[in-house]
């Protein structure tokens, strides 16, 4: 009696437990989900910040608070290297009346039409505010695929997406 009491004790453990297994890979919890980071740094009058422009491609992205440059670069897979280099001035687009310009620079991912020609909008989007002013704008790359997946070099300037001022307030500069 007490061996057939163990018996059907085990083999209940044991059911429960592949249950769970069973379970457990049917929703989805055995799988694994990659995590994705981009970075974003300042200091003075300088700002640094990465995002994807492609799948697993990521852009690293250079603001220069006194020129107004604003600057990217993407290393190939094929070689290793820096071969895709854009930039553009962001000045115009604020005004470039500030004397001392304060920007703050973040990126994010984007899952805009990518249209069908060979350049194509990038997956990051670039958000560059200036806090004197209280304007924002989005910028984006455009992006060729075939030119980085042969390896060869492709260079070109960021697409103002818009912006303009989401401060409400005037604040007067001191």
């Amino acid at each position: 009696m007490v061996d057939r009491f163990c018996n059907q004790a085990a083999m209940m453990v044991l059911g429960l437990f592949v249950g769970v297994v069973l379970s457990a890979g049917w929703f989805g919890m055995g799988e694994t989900r990659p995590a994705y980071a981009t970075a974003t740094q300042g200091v003075d009058n300088f700002a640094i910040a990465t995002g994807f422009i492609d799948e697993g491609i990521e852009a690293l992205y250079f603001l220069d608070f006194l020129t107004g440059d604003l600057r990217a670069a993407v290393i190939s897979r094929k070689t290793g290297t820096f071969t895709a280099f854009f930039e553009y001035n962001i000045q115009g687009d604020f005004g470039g009346g500030t004397k001392n310009p304060k920007y703050l620079m973040v990126t994010g991912l984007v899952d805009l039409p990518r249209g069908r020609g060979n350049s194509q909008l990038g997956q990051s989007l670039i958000y560059i505010a200036e806090a004197s002013s209280g304007q924002v704008y989005a910028y984006a790359l455009p992006w060729n695929a075939s030119l980085h997946a042969a390896g060869k070099p492709q260079s070109g300037g960021f697409v103002n997406l818009g912006g303009g001022s989401i401060r409400t307030t005037f604040v007067r500069d001191e």
